[in-house]
């Protein structure tokens, strides 16, 4: 079964991230075939929206570590290319291509939307949430920088709140997540389908040329999201393959403590 789909029903796609045993975690498959659904759907003039979910009862839980831990805390040899740098930035061409969708994007989020999960949010016109849903990036904690999401939570949430998120890795539930502008509407666990109806009906209203033609003017009314994929990816290559990151993601993994976590703060 793939661990991505894409169901089309008349003028609106829904996307699935589908790997319940990961939590949909980002794999590199998963990945690329995002980025191809972003770039046909850009040229599609009969899709009007998209719906970015994900499957058995969680959004997503970041990035997948699968295809990089054999690189945790390995330096990389003299004189060679890390292959790590690509695989990011590729993360990286995903964001930029959810956001330049002409098309309506929400994102229904039901449970964890994590590390990466919460990049992907970030992209969307549209929040939705249950109120079990959480959210976090928690790739500090970990000893990794936020690296390809960092522009994106900044210009959804403005410095002060990005900062906070960034480098605290701390949980917020859904409704603190509406109440710093993350999330739109938080509707009651097991209602998702029919808010995500009800919303569908209500931006119905607006044509699709129009719709295009306003998020490309917001668009260029904030600016452009800054392009910091090669930094980014170099940024987070080099600290995979850091002591930092090794610590922490074996602590993490043996489910411990960081050594860097002071002791009333794990309390």
């Amino acid at each position: 079964m793939s661990n991505f789909l894409v169901v089309r029903q008349g003028d609106t796609e829904r996307w699935t991230l589908n790997e319940p045993a990961s939590r949909n975690a980002l794999s590199d498959s998963m990945v690329i075939a995002l980025f191809e659904a972003c770039l046909r759907a850009k040229d599609d003039k009969g899709l009007r929206t998209v719906v970015l979910t994900g499957a058995a009862g969680a959004f997503c839980a970041g990035g997948s570590l699968g295809s990089f831990a054999s690189a945790i805390g390995q330096l990389l040899p003299p004189g060679e290319t890390d292959p790590l740098i690509a695989l990011n930035r590729g993360f990286g061409d995903v964001l930029h291509a959810l956001t330049e969708l002409p098309q309506l994007l929400i994102a229904a989020v039901d449970g964890p939307a994590m590390g990466g999960g919460f990049g992907l949010v970030c992209c969307a016109d549209v929040v939705l949430a249950t109120q079990r849903s959480v959210f976090a990036t928690p790739e500090v904690t970990l000893g990794l920088p936020p690296a390809q999401i960092a522009p994106f939570v900044w210009q959804r949430l403005g410095d002060r709140a990005a900062r906070e998120c960034l480098l605290s890795g701390r949980h917020y539930r859904a409704a603190e997540a509406r109440e710093f502008g993350l999330v739109n509407h938080v509707v009651a666990d097991g209602e998702l389908e029919e808010a995500l109806h009800d919303t569908l009906l209500k931006f119905s209203r607006a044509a699709p040329g129009a719709t295009a033609t306003t998020k490309r003017l917001l668009q260029r009314l904030r600016g452009p999201v800054p392009d910091l994929r090669d930094e980014a990816a170099i940024a987070f290559a080099s600290a995979l393959r850091g002591n930092e990151a090794a610590t922490g993601l074996m602590a993490f993994a043996r489910k411990q403590i960081a050594p860097w976590v002071k002791n009333n703060a794990a309390r």
